[in-house]
């Protein structure tokens, strides 16, 4: 089982052949960054207003009391990111984050000054305040800033009131854009083209904006995956840098590339992405073997993409045997319940041979040492990876059976208390499964005494 790979998932500190390191301490280059001023832009940035359903629906009670609050006090503030570009696709934003040419210190001024409460104070030092606004929603604002220092992750950031400055230093052209509250959007590095093209490149020089934070080579994969169209239209040039610099995920937290890599999995074209990212050599600096499992991947693909695959089904085909989950889950930092699928999947992904094809799976469920609710997801996406649709339709029917005996009945069959009753229940429950569960209590009850008897002979012979 893979409960014995768990116990040495904490020997690995230092893996050679995976190319990184698990330190904390990693050493960070820093280096002084230069605002490329000569990079072409528009002379006026306001390309279109928006007049959206989806925009209109943003402004509730509460966004348009933060703006009323940075209007009182005449700073100016607009949607920026992400949000922006869900609107320019016809998407409701799940979220909205604003920036503004108030500084941090002036945002508390003015939020302590309207009774305004803040919350994560842990983002001041990057430009950001929390207010929440009528005790319902959290609004992060983050005051226009420019990279100063950096050092392939942070950096130390300057404030300024410059908006073009400020999107000179996003990461992606579709992420460099505003949105005024009247429905202008300001673009000043064409991500409204990229977008419309479903084009993915960062702003100005990717080389220089991948050196300023590694892990945008996985953001750079994320977004392919939600904006293109099609699954192989990278551009040659952007590939060349992102493999010139993919060693610097080395020094990259694997709970952060996680993050990403996840999102990623979730998305469009999730296994071409996986294969285009190990093309640039990414695997190994995320904890992937250094001769992962294409084949697998492959015939993943070809059986179950089509069924809403989770993510570790993707990197479990990579895996060749359980030791690969547990250095992978060492770099990446995976949850208990991501972790525990990766085992369950590269564990129970070969061929089950049984009269019943189902019950296989379904004494997984009922033998199971993890939550009862959690092995019945397991089963699933264990089938989904094998592409068993129809074994998937049949167990999805299936309803879980309660078996019927408990410590209490054996005590009260006359069973002494003792540890006993665990290998009896153990024998019971393999009678009762393969029944098809049609025994009662009363049924099972009566093979006890031939279960004590065959107990006892079995010390007497290893007494002897």
């Amino acid at each position: 089982m893979y409960t014995t790979s768990l116990k040495i998932l904490k020997c690995f500190q230092f893996f050679p052949n995976r190319g990184y390191s698990n330190s904390a301490s990693l050493v960070r280059k820093r280096t002084r960054s230069a605002i490329d001023m000569g990079l072409k832009s528009r002379e006026n940035p306001v390309v279109l207003k928006l007049e959206s359903a989806e925009f209109k629906n943003i402004f509730t009670p509460e966004v348009l009391k933060l703006k009323t609050l940075f209007d009182k006090y005449q700073y100016e503030i607009r949607i920026a990111g992400g949000a922006v570009r869900d609107l320019l696709m016809g998407q409701s934003p799940k979220d909205l984050d604003f920036a503004s040419t108030a500084t941090p210190h002036q945002m508390k001024e003015m939020f302590t000054a309207e009774n305004i409460r803040m919350i994560n104070a842990n983002g001041e030092k990057h430009g950001t305040i929390t207010a929440r606004i009528n005790d319902k929603e959290s609004f992060e604002v983050t005051t226009l800033r420019i990279d100063i220092v950096t050092d392939g992750r942070h950096a130390e950031v300057e404030f300024t009131t410059d908006w073009k400055l400020d999107a000179n230093r996003r990461d992606l052209t579709i992420n460099s854009m505003f949105l005024g509250f009247d429905g202008s959007v300001y673009d000043y590095f064409f991500g409204y083209e990229d977008l419309q093209k479903r084009r993915i490149a960062f702003v100005g020089d990717p080389n220089i904006r991948i050196k300023e934070d590694y892990l945008r080579i996985m953001r750079y994969f994320r977004f392919y995956g939600r904006i293109a169209e099609e699954p192989d239209k990278h551009e040659e040039a952007t590939l060349k840098v992102l493999s010139d610099n993919v060693d610097g995920l080395q020094n990259i937290s694997g709970e952060r590339i996680w993050v990403e890599l996840k999102k990623m999995l979730q998305g469009k074209f999730a296994g071409s992405l996986l294969k285009t990212m190990l093309n640039v050599g990414v695997g190994k600096y995320i904890g992937l073997p250094s001769s992962p499992n294409i084949d697998e991947l492959d015939r993943l693909l070809k059986r179950g993409e089509h069924l809403n695959l989770h993510p570790m089904s993707y990197l479990a085909a990579l895996l060749l045997d359980l030791d690969d989950v547990t250095l992978l889950h060492n770099r990446l930092k995976f949850s208990g319940y991501d972790r525990d699928m990766a085992y369950f999947l590269v564990e129970h992904r070969a061929d089950k041979v049984a009269e019943r094809q189902l019950l296989p799976y379904e004494k997984l469920v009922l033998n199971s040492k993890i939550k009862q609710k959690d092995a019945i997801e397991y089963v699933k996406e264990v089938l989904k990876y094998r592409g068993d649709e129809k074994l998937l339709e049949d167990f999805n029917k299936w309803e879980v059976p309660r078996f019927p005996v408990s410590g209490k009945l054996l005590k009260n069959a006359g069973v002494p208390p003792g540890k006993m009753y665990g290998p009896i229940i153990s024998r019971l429950k393999d009678m009762w499964i393969e029944n098809e569960y049609k025994q009662t209590a009363s049924d099972l009850v009566k093979y006890i005494p031939d279960i004590l008897e065959e107990f006892g002979n079995n010390k007497l012979k290893h007494a002897k």
